[in-house]
């Protein structure tokens, strides 16, 4: 039983972003989380595959890449050669679901679908079996900062209980105004990868802010196990 803290670039200092990418890894990130929106399908710019290429001498760590752009197909080569680990995508972003989970793997990258708040678990039916990770927006795509949607926690744990039907190996990460307040919680419905923005980079105390949210989960998830176990 484990839980990956995955450090949001959106709410790094960007005029030192390889050094903030050195100091979270450090400091216990598992992953260096990396939004690119386009002011198209959400409502912000930040960051194409150029800056993705720039901080990969810094990442000793997977660069986990959240396209937030549509059309989405064209970015996907551009940041598998710029050195992205995991390219997740959104399904309202792509005319043919599988053919861009395709592309995403045809590249030796691990490939994700990310659900929106509204966006329906309908859409893993037939591609599931071919994702490394299900990301779950626990916030509206678009800026950091925002305040965790509580809705969010019952839609985690339908897709852990898919993933475990599933009996593959998928990632389920959480995404959208995660904090140690909230962190038990969403460790506890399932997820096993934990986004955080300003819950890692406000305040310069970066391994005690990774290292309270690891703690906080892994309670979360130990409450779990140990619920499964005596009704089992």
């Amino acid at each position: 039983m484990s839980v990956r803290i995955a450090p949001s670039l959106l709410s790094a200092d960007f005029a030192r972003l390889g050094d903030e990418v050195s100091a979270v890894i450090e400091a216990g990130a598992d992953l260096i989380h990396f939004d690119v929106m386009d002011n198209h399908y959400v409502p912000n710019l930040t960051v194409g595959p150029l800056v993705c290429q720039a901080i990969k001498p810094y990442a000793t760590v997977p660069i986990d890449v959240h396209l937030m752009v549509k059309p989405v197909d064209a970015l996907i080569p551009m940041f598998a050669q710029a050195g992205a680990s995991i390219i997740s995508f959104h399904p309202e972003a792509s005319e043919h679901i599988d053919r861009t989970v395709q592309l995403i793997r045809s590249h030796g990258v691990k490939a994700g679908l990310v659900l929106n708040p509204a966006t329906p678990l309908s859409v893993l039916d037939h591609v599931l079996d071919q994702l490394d990770l299900v990301l779950i927006m626990s916030v509206n795509p678009g800026f950091g900062g925002q305040r965790f949607i509580e809705s969010a926690l019952p839609k985690i744990e339908a897709v852990r209980r898919r993933i475990e039907a599933s009996g593959r190996d998928i990632w389920l990460e959480v995404d959208g105004g995660v904090n140690a307040d909230n962190a038990a919680r969403v460790a506890a419905a399932g997820a096993d990868t934990l986004v955080a923005g300003s819950a890692v980079f406000t305040g310069g105390r970066y391994a005690d802010s990774i290292r309270t949210l690891r703690e906080r989960a892994l309670a979360g998830r130990a409450q779990t196990f140990a619920h499964e176990s005596s009704h089992a």
